[in-house]
C-alpha cells in the first residue's frame, strides 16, 4: 500500500496484462458476521484484508468469537447466537457494513440476553445516517441510546437478560436511504425467530437491491432461506438458526473490478486486460457494471471467475442510465464519461450522498477540475468531457472509491488532450478500505511514454550517500528506484559466479545483457535470489569499478537501466545518470562530500555491521576510486551541466531529501501556484 500524502500519475497510454482482485467487502463483512453468529467453526477463504474487515474482526474478537489464521484461511468459531461478552466498546472506523448490522445484531441480543455495547467510528461515520434502522428496532423492545446527533452514530445498545421482543407485527424499515438498514435487520432477526416467523416490510422504494440479494444468498449458505414478496416483504422462518457451511469462499470484489473493466475499455488496445477473481456468475449486483461498460463500447468476455476486456468503440458511447442497481460501480461510469463522445447522464444515485462522503458533490467538483462540464442534482450527475484537459490535484475525501475512480483520468492523452497532462491523487492510502494494493495493481498493467515519466537523477562519487538519498527520495514520492551501482556490482558478481574473467570484455557484456535484476524495497534480487549483502561488500564494489570502465559492458547495461523508467516516476542514482543515461531528466542532483567525510561514513557503516575496517585504508580506497571514475574514457564521473549541487557533509538523509523535494516542487507542473 502506498502510504503517501499524494501520488502523481504521469499521462498513461496503454493497458495490458492481468490483475487479481481482492475479496468483496460486501461479502467479506457479511460472511464474518454470519460466521461469528453461527454454531460451529467456519473456514473463510479469500477474505478481503482491508480497513473495513479489520474493524469487523476486532469487533468479533472483542465479543468472544474465536479467530484462527492459517495463511490465507481464517477459521471463525461462532457464538451460536449466545453472547459470551456482555459489555464492549466497539470502534468500527468508517465501515457501514460493520456499523449497521452489528448495531442490529447487538441490539437484539442485548434485549434478550442482557448487555451494554457502544458502537462508534471515525467522524465521517458519525455523519452517516442510521436513524431509520434505530426507529425500526425500538418498537421491538430494543433500547438504543444516541450518544451524539440523533439519527447518527455513536450509539449504545443495552438490555436486561430474559427480555422478550415484540415480533408479532411486521417490522417496518425505510428502503429509500440505504439498503444496509434492511440487510442489518435480515442478519439480526434470525437471532430472535422463535415459535413464529418474523416479517420485515420495506417502506418506500428499495434502493441498491443487488446488495440485498447478496445478503439473502449468504443467509441461505448459513442455513436460513428467506422468502420474499417482491422487494417489499421478507419473512424469516420460525426456529431460524445460523449453522456454519463449513468452508466458504469470498468472491473478488465486483465494484473493484469496475475500475479495471473501465481501464480495458479505455486503454487495452494491443492486448486484453484480464481480471481474475470475479466473473459473469457473480452473486454481486455490481457485476451489472459490465453491461453498462458494454453499452459505452467496452468489448468484454466473461467466464467463471474471470473477465477479459478490450477497447471496442472509440471514443466511448455517451449513455443515459438509471444506476440504482449498481450504485458503487456507477461512480466509475462518471469517469468513463470523460472519454465519451457526448454527454452522459447517470441517475438513481441518491445513495451516493450518504456514503463515505457526499459522492455526487465530490465527483462533480473533481471532474470539473479536469475541465469537464458537470451538472448534478439530488440523485443524478451529468458529465460532458473536457474541451481542454487540465492538470489537476484531485481530492479523495478519505473515500477509497473516489481515489480509484479518479486515477483513470491519467489516460487523458487517449482522449486527445494536447498536451497530455499529469494528475495528482491526494491521500492514495485511503484505498486501504477495500483494495490496499490498488495503485500497485494499476501501475503493474499500464504503460506510459517513457519521455513523459519524470526522472530525478542523483549522481556523485563513491560513498557520498547517493544511494541512501535516492532510495529515501523514491519512497517519499512512491516512485521506482534504480541503483545503477548495484547494476554494475551485480554484473561483477554474476561474472565471478559464472567464472568469467574480469578482463574479458565481450563475455562480461554478454553477462550484463542477460542480467535478471530486480529491486524490491531495500532488497536487491539477482535471478530471484537476495544478493543485497553481497553487493554491498567492499570487494564487490572494487570489482564493479573495474567492470564499469569497460565500454561494451556500459552499452549492454544501458537498455536495462532505461527500462526502469516506468510510471509513476523514477529516482536513479549512480555516476552518469544525469549525463549519459537520462540526460533530459527534469531534475538532476550531484551529491558532494569530502573524501574524509565519506571515509568516516563508510567506516561507521561497516563497523555497525560487525565488519572490521580501517579508516585510513578506506580513505585511500575512496580517493583511488574517485581518480579512476574521473579519468575513465567511458562516462567519466562529472556533474551534468544543469545539475544542482548538494553538499551533504552536514546534512542527514531526511534533510537532504527535503532539499531535493523542494527543488522538485519548483519543476513539477502539479505544484505550480502551490
Amino acid at each position: 500500500m502506498l502510504d503517501l500524502p499524494h501520488l502523481d500519475l504521469p499521462p498513461l497510454r496503454e493497458a495490458a496484462g492481468s490483475v487479481h482482485l481482492p475479496g468483496s467487502k460486501s461479502i467479506s463483512n457479511r460472511v464474518l458476521l454470519l460466521a461469528g453468529l453461527a454454531d460451529g467453526v467456519t473456514e473463510v477463504r479469500d477474505l478481503l484484508d482491508s480497513d473495513d474487515t479489520r474493524v469487523m474482526l476486532d469487533a468479533l474478537q472483542a465479543l468472544g468469537c474465536g479467530l484462527e489464521r492459517d495463511g490465507p484461511r481464517l477459521r471463525v468459531r461462532g457464538l451460536g447466537g449466545r453472547l459470551q461478552v456482555h459489555e464492549a466498546d466497539l470502534f468500527l472506523g468508517n465501515a457501514g457494513t460493520a456499523m449497521r448490522p452489528l448495531t442490529a445484531a447487538l441490539a437484539v441480543l442485548a434485549a434478550t440476553q442482557g448487555g451494554a455495547f457502544t458502537l462508534r467510528g471515525v467522524p465521517r461515520m458519525h455523519e452517516r445516517p442510521i436513524g431509520d434502522l434505530v426507529e425500526a428496532l425500538r418498537p421491538l423492545g430494543c433500547t438504543i441510546d444516541e450518544l451524539g446527533t440523533p439519527g447518527y452514530p455513536p450509539l449504545r445498545v443495552r438490555g436486561q437478560a430474559g427480555g422478550r421482543l415484540a415480533l408479532a407485527a411486521p417490522i417496518r424499515v425505510r428502503g429509500d436511504v440505504s439498503s444496509q438498514f434492511l440487510t442489518a435487520l435480515l442478519l439480526a432477526l434470525p437471532l430472535a425467530a422463535g415459535d413464529a416467523p418474523v416479517v420485515i416490510e420495506v417502506q418506500g422504494e428499495l434502493i441498491s437491491k443487488p446488495y440485498v440479494e447478496i445478503t439473502l444468498a449468504l443467509l441461505a449458505r448459513f442455513g436460513i432461506a428467506v422468502p420474499r414478496e417482491g422487494w417489499s416483504r421478507f419473512t424469516i422462518p420460525r426456529g431460524s438458526r445460523y449453522r456454519t457451511p463449513g468452508v466458504i469462499h469470498v468472491e473478488g470484489d465486483a465494484s473493484s473490478a469496475s475500475y479495471f473493466v473501465a481501464l480495458g475499455a479505455i486503454a487495452a488496445t494491443a492486448a486484453p486486460l484480464r481480471i481474475e477473481g470475479v466473473g459473469g456468475d457473480s452473486i454481486q449486483g455490481d457485476i451489472g457494471f459490465v453491461d453498462a461498460a458494454r453499452a459505452m463500447g467496452a468489448a468484454v468476455r466473461a467466464g467463471p471467475n474471470w473477465l477479459e476486456v478490450r477497447r471496442g468503440r472509440w471514443p466511448l458511447q455517451a449513455i443515459t442510465l438509471d444506476c440504482n442497481a449498481i450504485p458503487d460501480a456507477a461512480m466509475t461510469l462518471a469517469v468513463m464519461a470523460l472519454y465519451a463522445g457526448g454527454t452522459t447522464r447517470l441517475s438513481g444515485i441518491a445513495s451516493w450522498r450518504v456514503k463515505e462522503t457526499d459522492r455526487i458533490a465530490a465527483m462533480a467538483a473533481e471532474l470539473a477540475k479536469l475541465g469537464a462540464e458537470v451538472q448534478s442534482g439530488e440523485d443524478f450527475i451529468v458529465v460532458t468531457p473536457p474541451a481542454t484537459w487540465r492538470a489537476a490535484t484531485l481530492a479523495t475525501y478519505d473515500d477509497h472509491r473516489m481515489a480509484m475512480c479518479l486515477s483513470l483520468a491519467a489516460f487523458n492523452a487517449l482522449a486527445g488532450a494536447r498536451p497530455a497532462v499529469p494528475i495528482r491523487i491526494e491521500d492514495p492510502a485511503c484505498v486501504a478500505k477495500t483494495f490496499p494494493d490498488y495503485f500497485e495493481a494499476l501501475l503493474g498493467v499500464v504503460r506510459a511514454d517513457p519521455a513523459e515519466v519524470p526522472v530525478i537523477t542523483v549522481d556523485g562519487p563513491s560513498a557520498s550517500g547517493k544511494g541512501t538519498l535516492a532510495s529515501a527520495l523514491a519512497r517519499r514520492l512512491g516512485w521506482h528506484f534504480l541503483d545503477s551501482g548495484a547494476v554494475y556490482r551485480a554484473t561483477a558478481l554474476a561474472a565471478v559466479r559464472a567464472g568469467v574473467a574480469l578482463d574479458d570484455e565481450a563475455a562480461l557484456a554478454r553477462t550484463a545483457a542477460g542480467l535478471a535484476l530486480h529491486f524490491d524495497g531495500e532488497r536487491i534480487l539477482l535471478a530471484a535470489a537476495d544478493v543485497s549483502d553481497e553487493l554491498r561488500r567492499e570487494d564487490t564494489g572494487a570489482l564493479a569499478s573495474r567492470v564499469a570502465a569497460l565500454p561494451a559492458v556500459r552499452q549492454a547495461l544501458h537498455a536495462l537501466q532505461l527500462s526502469f523508467r516506468r510510471a509513476p516516476g523514477l529516482v536513479a542514482d549512480g555516476r552518469d545518470m544525469g549525463t549519459t543515461i537520462f540526460p533530459r531528466a527534469p531534475l538532476k542532483v550531484f551529491l558532494t562530500a569530502s573524501a574524509a567525510e565519506r571515509a568516516r561514513r563508510r567506516h561507521k557503516q561497516l563497523i555497525s555491521k560487525g565488519i572490521e575496517a580501517n579508516i585510513t585504508d578506506l580513505l585511500a580506497d575512496i580517493e583511488a576510486r574517485d581518480a579512476r571514475d574521473r579519468s575513465r574514457a567511458a562516462s567519466p564521473l562529472q556533474a551534468a551541466e544543469d545539475a544542482l549541487l548538494l553538499d551533504n557533509s552536514q546534512l542527514d538523509v531526511d534533510a537532504s531529501v527535503d532539499v531535493v523535494l523542494q527543488w522538485w516542487r519548483q519543476r513539477n507542473p502539479l505544484d505550480e501556484g502551490r
